[in-house]
């Protein structure tokens, strides 16, 4: 199961993601989390401990590795570097695991743009399509509000991709364009699910907003979830059965889908 997490920043990508490798990593599952989201969350939504945290460094600042791994120096332009450099080995010498669930941090590219030809960007453009095309685990990755991370011949490898989106036009707006970046990489297969919903207006608003799109679940506002991020406790840690069905729900959806 290789799953693509996105949507608009604060809508809730990271819960989803968290909770979907969480409960994925109970059933006994392999589990391979990437955080491809610059404004990493994932770590905490997971319930990693902070002062695990603070050790983890985002692979697009390990320098070392990227200049033995690309040939070239991080940061000085109009070199020669290899465009297919050896990145097989980096989920398991560099991933934290917390609770079944191992994490990979990827950063953010400071300079030249997501799509600069710059070492750090083919390293981390390389590394996505290895985990996607060639390793068994069940993977999710929480990405920014695109898909510029993922391209197109990773995105042959991914199974679904889910939209977060929340009871707000500027989520709706976002997720229109998602759908939009999804299809011109050739990633068909997306779905939509609601979250942050406190009130039957919110659910109709999502649904009348996405008719033609489908919504594989629907996630309550959840005061345990804040009192969770608050606490540094996993997204799942102190919620009820109900709110926890509604992310089993989620899980089964998708595993239905992929199997039909």
């Amino acid at each position: 199961m290789k799953l693509a997490v996105a949507g608009k920043g604060g809508v809730g990508k990271s819960t989803l993601a968290a909770a979907l490798a969480l409960l994925l990593a109970r059933k006994g599952r392999r589990v391979l989390a990437l955080d491809a989201d610059p404004d990493a969350n994932l770590a905490a939504a997971l319930g990693i401990p902070e002062n695990l945290q603070r050790r983890i460094v985002p692979i697009s600042e390990q320098r070392a590795l990227i200049e033995e791994r690309t040939g070239a120096k991080v940061k000085q332009y109009g070199q020669m570097f290899k465009m297919n450099p050896e990145v097989a080995d980096i989920a398991e010498g560099y991933a934290v695991v917390h609770e079944g669930v191992a994490l990979l941090v990827l950063g953010a590219i400071e300079a030249g743009g997501s799509g600069c030809a710059c070492p750090e960007s083919v390293l981390l453009r390389a590394l996505i399509q290895d985990l996607v095309l060639h390793k068994n685990e069940a993977l999710i990755m929480d990405f920014e509000a695109g898909v510029e991370h993922l391209g197109r011949a990773s995105a042959r490898g991914v199974d679904m991709m889910l939209i977060v989106v929340d009871p707000s036009r500027r989520s709706i707006d976002c997720a229109d364009r998602v759908f939009r970046m999804a299809r011109d990489i050739g990633l068909d297969d997306v779905r939509v699910v609601a979250n942050k919903v406190a009130s039957p207006a919110d659910e109709r608003f999502i649904r009348a907003s996405l008719t033609n799109r489908e919504i594989l679940g629907v996630i309550p506002d959840s005061e345990a979830i804040r009192a969770a991020d608050r606490d540094g406790r996993s997204v799942l840690d102190g919620l009820d059965d109900e709110a926890l069905g509604r992310f089993d729900d989620v899980l089964r959806g998708i595993e239905k889908a992929l199997a039909g």
